[in-house]
């Protein structure tokens, strides 16, 4: 395959994650992802951010979020997050280690 041709249909696959989350999916919470997956919304723009600072561009943490979520981090939570149970809690605290690394 074209390497050009491999790069597009990567990022279209991306683009189309990123509308699966954030338009059909915005019932799914981070804590879930992360509990089950090992990843979430978040981690998607961190690394988006990452992939950025290799290209030299500087975006930070708020900044990425806000172009992945396509609003702010306060406005998401204030419209689809819920408030995780305990046992999230506790399931996401193992989650975030061993897949992210300790809190910082």
């Amino acid at each position: 395959m074209d390497p050009q041709i491999q790069i597009e249909l990567e990022a279209a696959v991306f683009r189309r994650l990123r509308q699966h989350l954030m338009q059909n999916r915005i019932d799914v919470q981070n804590i879930d992802m992360m509990n089950l997956a090992g990843f979430c919304r978040n981690c998607l723009s961190r690394w988006y951010q990452e992939a950025a600072a290799e290209q030299n561009i500087t975006l930070t943490k708020d900044e990425a979020r806000e172009t992945f979520y396509g609003m702010t981090m306060a406005e998401w939570k204030a419209n689809y997050q819920t408030e995780a149970t305990p046992d999230q809690k506790a399931a996401f605290d193992i989650a975030f280690q061993k897949n992210v690394g300790k809190p910082s």
